[in-house]
């Protein structure tokens, strides 16, 4: 998938499902899932051995887009590309990293946590920016008195995000998604509790519609 569809995508389904997977066998049912209850999109952090694997598995699933996340070396943004990722989601900014990225033609979402780094970030080409961790950082607040200087400038919310303050991120003019671990739970992943996931799932995407449903 090319980087400005991914981008589309992404900012259709206005959330980002960050998942840690311990058992690549555990990606197929997931992906199903996913697309089952309306969101074909998930971001794999690379904290395990299993990753790439699953990667490689959620990848083949039709209209999934896939992220490699926790993306920090040159080495992870080739190895996410050979999985068949389309999204590289790293912590922090590296302008390797982003470069690379783009070469391989994946699209990069570099975290950023100042206003140096925005414009870092967005002078090596990044176009969405991860706002990490956006809850110890301030949250909402925080997060717009960031952005007031970068109009053009989208960002993906990240860390300390749950259901309650999903919301309120969501209508923020300058986010393009929402990420976070609420949407697939470890423990609820690590116990097939593929009910639980449903919910969780079905729960942040019914949010996404009721925010947009809301006057303007």
């Amino acid at each position: 998938m090319d980087p400005d569809r991914a981008q589309s995508l992404l900012q259709s389904c206005r959330l980002l499902p960050v998942i840690v997977l311990d058992d690549a066998n555990d990606a197929g049912w997931l992906g199903d899932a996913l697309v089952d209850h309306g969101l074909p999109i998930a971001e794999v952090t690379l904290r395990t051995p299993a990753a790439l694997d699953a990667i490689e598995r959620l990848a083949e699933q039709p209209g999934l887009l896939v992220a490699a996340g926790t993306v920090v070396r040159r080495a992870q943004v080739d190895q996410a590309a050979q999985a068949g990722a389309s999204v590289v989601v790293s912590p922090g900014f590296d302008a390797e990293v982003v470069r690379r990225s783009l070469e391989c033609g994946l699209l990069p979402i570099p975290g950023v946590a100042t206003a140096t780094e925005v414009q870092a970030a967005r002078r090596a080409g990044a176009q969405l920016l991860k706002f990490f961790p956006a809850g110890p950082l301030g949250g909402p607040g925080m997060l717009q008195a960031l952005a007031a200087p970068f109009p053009q400038a989208r960002f993906v919310p990240t860390g300390g995000i749950g259901p309650v303050e999903l919301p309120t991120y969501l209508r923020l003019p300058c986010v393009a998604a929402v990420g976070g671990s609420f949407m697939v739970p470890s423990a609820a992943l690590r116990a097939g509790d593929q009910h639980a996931i449903g919910q969780r799932i079905r729960a942040a995407v019914a949010a996404v519609a009721a925010v947009a449903s809301e006057p303007s």
